[in-house]
């Protein structure tokens, strides 16, 4: 399944207000973040009615919870939520019963676990530094990089 490629600007007040919410751990102080500007939806594809949604990135010890962003577009406005959220306790096991891959989103999420969600942009970029890294090891390094993905 592709990862749904709806994105949206990040209302940094409210993030902040909602990362100053987070339970830190006794004794723990933490700084503020970085954040990014823009946020990607980290879900499947999804039907047009469900919350897009987007984990900031948090350095608060919050109990195992993980702060998250929804928003959805309806009637031309923009509407956003923040949710502190347990992790999806689903994990895929695929050559050993001992070692397995986590979802990395929220519990109870819509459509797929994160195993399932391909995002080809990501692909290509890591192909792109996989290929740049050959070159360099056979050294024939050449012009060009990963920036010249255009």
């Amino acid at each position: 399944m592709l990862q749904c490629t709806a994105f949206t600007e990040l209302p940094e007040m409210g993030a902040r207000v909602a990362l100053m919410g987070l339970e830190d751990e006794p004794g723990d102080a933490t700084e503020a973040p970085e954040l990014d500007a823009f946020l990607l939806c980290e879900l499947g594809e999804h039907e047009e009615g469900t919350e897009h949604a987007a984990q900031l990135p948090s350095v608060s010890g919050s109990g195992g919870r993980d702060l998250w962003m929804f928003w959805t577009d309806s009637d031309g406005r923009r509407t956003f939520r923040f949710a502190e959220l347990l992790p999806c306790p689903a994990v895929i096991h695929r050559l050993s019963v001992k070692d397995g891959d986590a979802c990395v989103l929220y519990d109870r999420h819509p459509a797929a676990h994160s195993w399932d969600v391909t995002d080809p942009l990501a692909d290509l970029m890591a192909e792109r530094v996989r290929e740049e890294v050959r070159r360099d090891r056979e050294g024939s390094g050449g012009e060009g990089g990963v920036g010249g993905l255009c």
